[in-house]
């Protein structure tokens, strides 16, 4: 299937359950905060709400214990300052 649509398969090696844990973390972040909450009529819909709240909720303002209490922005920010 993934070749059909012109997808690439992203695998780690064998026995690395970690490697997807972030980003299962923020789907069910996703859900819990957005996506169960609302009834989207259309997939444009839903793909305008959850693009706003990936952009402008989570990215700049909820902060994260895991990211020392910032935001990814903040980091990001962060990141860049110590390697100019």
């Amino acid at each position: 299937m993934l070749e059909k649509y012109g997808f690439e398969g992203s695998m780690s090696k064998k026995g690395d359950c970690y490697d997807n844990a972030p980003i299962e973390s923020f789907w069910g972040i996703l859900k819990n905060e957005l996506v169960h909450h609302r009834n989207y009529k259309t997939r444009e819909e839903a793909e305008a709400d959850i693009t706003k709240y990936i952009e402008l909720f989570y990215n700049q303002q909820r902060i994260q214990k895991g990211l020392d209490f910032k935001t990814p922005n903040q980091m990001a920010e962060d990141f860049y300052k110590l390697a100019a």
